[in-house]
């Protein structure tokens, strides 16, 4: 069982950076993949990022390749998705969730793969 729970959203100006946190509880977060998405009014929830179990792979949203970054401490058990150059369509609220896998190279970008989910945080891009 994986608990997670989102952290560091806010308002922010384009072109400004901010850093997401997802905090886990639970034995699990060093066996789990772990991947950020996202949710804007009115839209399907997204991929944005992922990290595999042991941080060596990363997989990024196209729109997000070059500004954004995830990264994991596992001592922690935190995953972290740092945003910069945000846009105003960055607009959304910011999930963080997990998948308990073998491989520890293994990332995905498909929501039905993961099975633990945290509450989100809202993330607000003024123009």
């Amino acid at each position: 069982q994986v608990q997670l729970v989102e952290s560091g959203g806010g308002l922010v100006q384009a072109g400004g950076s901010l850093r997401l946190s997802c905090g886990a509880s639970g034995r699990t977060f060093s066996n789990s993949a772990m991947g950020w998405f996202r949710q804007a009014p009115g839209k399907e929830r997204e991929f944005v990022a992922a990290i595999s179990r042991n941080g060596g792979n990363t997989q990024y949203e196209d729109s997000v390749k070059g500004r954004f970054a995830i990264f994991r401490d596992n001592g922690k058990n935190t995953v972290y998705l740092r945003m910069d150059s945000l846009k105003p369509e960055d607009t959304a609220v910011y999930y963080c969730a997990a998948r308990v896998v073998g491989s520890g190279y293994s990332t995905s970008a498909y929501r039905s793969g993961y099975g633990y989910w945290g509450q989100g945080t809202q993330v607000t891009v003024s123009s």
